[in-house]
């Protein structure tokens, strides 16, 4: 099996081993039926040593199976929102590789105390305090978490995940380095959340065959009435956290989603 080293220097405390430790929860859920997750070797200051996947294009059946996969992983679960990776006892982290930002651990009892107070919340601050949003924004924000027990309708009852957390349609590999087509899940910033997380971020920039790999997912587990429509609400901590990294288009981005779910 290759390796294929990612590193920085200087990297926040804890960065690397909270990715690895990411990498195995998740990777926990495959005897259950859950994707695979690229394997990891070792894990220092300033280095993530895991294996190196040929990369392959999606077939519309290898996405099926992995939304099938996807859902079984996240019944595997975590004990709360907001849990860190079994074993992670450090500062979680979102974001780019360059500049990632801490991301909340805790354990909220349910979806809507935890959206909004580890997640839209803290992300929104950091777009003040780099002055990449204002408090226009931010009140805006906290209209959205007063509505979150409306936004969240049916959704607002399921349990803790066990999800990616980044899983954009970079993060989701597909190859067929075993013979068929599969998915292989990298680069999360794993942790207990919501199901539809990670399904709106599959959404947000496009992955391939997004309709077969929810087609599988609710094969196995089906989805609270009106996932579709809480898309935007789930992206929105991604928008901001793109606010802050990158600025530019994606605050005004950002402030139309917010009128969007505020109509």
């Amino acid at each position: 099996m290759a390796t294929y080293r990612k590193s920085r220097a200087h990297a926040p405390a804890g960065f690397f081993e909270c990715e690895g430790r990411g990498l195995q929860w998740l990777g926990e859920a495959q005897s259950q039926g859950g994707p695979r997750v690229v394997h990891v070797f070792d894990w220092g200051k300033d280095y993530l040593d895991i294996e190196r996947v040929d990369a392959s294009s999606p077939t519309p059946k290898a996405a099926y199976d992995f939304g099938a996969a996807l859902a079984r992983m996240h019944d595997v679960g975590a004990d709360y929102f907001g849990s860190a990776p079994r074993d992670y006892t450090g500062t979680c982290y979102f974001g780019p590789l360059q500049d990632p930002v801490p991301m909340d651990t805790g354990t909220w009892d349910n979806p809507a105390t935890y959206f909004a107070e580890a997640r839209l919340r803290p992300m929104v601050q950091i777009g003040l305090d780099r002055r990449a949003l204002n408090q226009n924004d931010m009140r805006m924000t906290e209209d959205i978490i007063d509505a979150l027990p409306d936004l969240l309708g049916e959704a607002a009852h399921d349990k803790p995940a066990r999800i990616h957390g980044d899983l954009w349609s970079g993060n989701l590999m597909w190859t067929a380095d075993k013979g068929e087509t599969q998915a292989v899940l990298i680069d999360p910033a794993a942790h207990g959340g919501h199901r539809e997380e990670d399904l709106a971020m599959l959404q947000l920039f496009g992955a391939s065959y997004l309709e077969q790999i929810v087609d599988g997912y609710q094969s196995v587990h089906r989805l609270a009435p009106g996932f579709q429509q809480r898309y935007t609400l789930w992206q929105l901590y991604a928008i901001a956290g793109h606010c802050v990294f990158f600025g530019g288009g994606y605050v005004s981005e950002f402030r139309s989603m917010c009128r969007s779910l505020l109509r």
